[in-house]
């Protein structure tokens, strides 16, 4: 029953128009009132199901898009960067946190989440208790920047590319981005997805710096292979080689597979998990993402 109830939600959210924030809500709710018939699969049908949607996007994009919004406040990006760790280290030793915890949210907060938590994890022989905690910090802070990003970014009237750029900085997950930018417009959703996947590619210095810090044996960097993917997409569409036809409706449906995504986020974040998160994390993580937000909005809008 719950099954048949799980699948009807995930093809009801596919097929009207529900937003980024109604899908979320949606998710949470079923894995809060009833029992996720998939709880193992559920991070895996959303990792895969994510990557499929952003290199569906390219079909949408050319390489001047995407070069230039790469570009666009690569300043700010690289001093949201080196805030978070700085600041993340040494909220670390205030608040007597989890030196592993700590890296891993610290490492989410500043690149793209889950995503970052998952490569850098496996170098610092994280256990699945302290991913399960930094992933359920991170998320929720998704879910509320869903909810806020926009009518702020509405209140201090940003332009599209203003508010692509915030959110593909502040806003920790992928997923969580594009469903912000998405309420936004067109244009911030161009700017916030070339933003996110250039910030994607930081995985690799980042899991350098975590091998020189934590020194594991046999650590390996992993890179985003999808990333690359996507780039061939822009390329392919840039050289005129996919009807215009095809391209479009592929973008369209990415557009709804990124709405189940964020389903699928909510479905893994039900409302009793998080009361075992403990204060240390969720207070750590949010200083980290109210710290980056600020400081990144000011500096776009100035």
């Amino acid at each position: 029953m719950h099954a048949i109830l799980f699948f009807g939600l995930i093809f009801t959210v596919l097929i009207l128009p529900v937003s980024a924030p109604m899908a979320l809500v949606a998710g949470v709710l079923f894995s809060s009132m009833l029992i996720h018939p998939y709880p193992e699969k559920n991070k895996t049908w959303l990792n895969w199901l994510l990557k499929v949607s952003v290199v569906g996007l390219g079909f949408g994009m050319n390489v001047t898009q995407v070069i230039d919004s790469s570009l666009v406040g690569i300043e700010i990006m690289i001093a949201s960067f080196i805030f978070v760790l700085v600041v993340g280290y040494l909220l670390i030793r205030i608040m007597g946190m989890s030196k592993n915890v700590g890296h891993l949210i610290s490492s989410g907060t500043a690149i793209c989440g889950g995503s970052a938590i998952a490569a850098i994890s496996p170098l610092i022989k994280a256990t699945e208790k302290e991913i399960s905690i930094s992933l359920a910090v991170v998320f929720l802070l998704n879910a509320v920047a869903l909810f806020l990003f926009p009518p702020i970014g509405t209140y201090f009237d940003m332009s599209q590319q203003q508010f692509g750029l915030w959110a593909a900085i502040a806003i920790h997950d992928t997923s969580s981005v594009v469903g912000a930018a998405m309420s936004y417009g067109n244009e911030a959703l161009q700017v916030a997805t070339s933003v996110k996947l250039a910030r994607v590619l930081w995985i690799i210095p980042m899991s350098v710096i975590t091998l020189v810090l934590f020194k594991p044996k046999g650590g390996r960097v992993k890179i985003p292979w999808f990333i690359l993917v996507f780039l061939g997409i822009v390329c392919l569409n840039s050289l005129g080689s996919i009807p215009a036809v095809i391209g479009e409706n592929i973008v369209v449906i990415s557009k709804k597979f990124l709405i189940v995504s964020l389903f699928l986020v909510g479905s893994g974040l039900p409302l009793k998990n998080l009361k075992t998160l403990g204060w240390k994390p969720m207070v750590f993580g949010a200083l980290l993402w109210i710290g980056v937000s600020i400081i990144s909005i000011a500096l776009i809008l100035l």
